[in-house]
């Protein structure tokens, strides 16, 4: 299935670019998420005749995630969970409460699927680092500091 991109996709192109790709992951992804168009003459021509939108519209997410990176370099939240006295969680902390602190503790929106844990979710007390993709371009780093809570 050949898809024209309307933004940049990580792993696959960048906006503008003519994409072949398997038709579930075009059909039932890239389409309904607005990602992409399928690539017929007419939405060629579409798209060309709204380039400069589509441009003005990709650097204004970039300049974003880039003002909310700014807000978060070198970044430390805590995060509070019910634990034993040796340590461990009853639970775990996902990426809905990462978001949800850094929301509240920084002032800054997160999404709770731009919260990358690689690790899976943390099931100890102490502190870990985490990742949060704002954008195809831009990460940051954020500690996040896990503290039983007071009985």
């Amino acid at each position: 299935m050949e898809l024209i991109l309307l933004q940049k996709v990580v792993n696959l192109g960048n906006l503008g670019d003519k994409v072949t790709v398997k038709p579930g992951y075009g059909r039932n992804y890239l389409v309904p998420q607005g990602k992409a168009v399928p690539a017929t003459a007419a939405n060629l021509a579409e798209f060309e005749a709204r380039r400069a939108e589509y441009e003005a519209k990709a650097q204004a997410a970039l300049d974003a995630a880039s003002a909310r990176q700014a807000k978060l370099v070198d970044a430390s939240v805590t995060v509070s969970a019910n634990a034993s006295t040796e340590g461990k969680l009853y639970g775990s902390v996902g990426p809905r409460e990462i978001a949800e602190a850094i929301g509240k503790q920084l002032g800054v929106a997160v999404n709770k699927s731009e919260v990358v844990m690689g690790e899976g979710p943390i099931r100890h007390t102490g502190e870990f680092e985490v990742t949060v993709h704002l954008h195809a371009d831009v990460e940051a780093k954020v500690k996040v500091v896990v503290v039983a809570e007071a009985a």
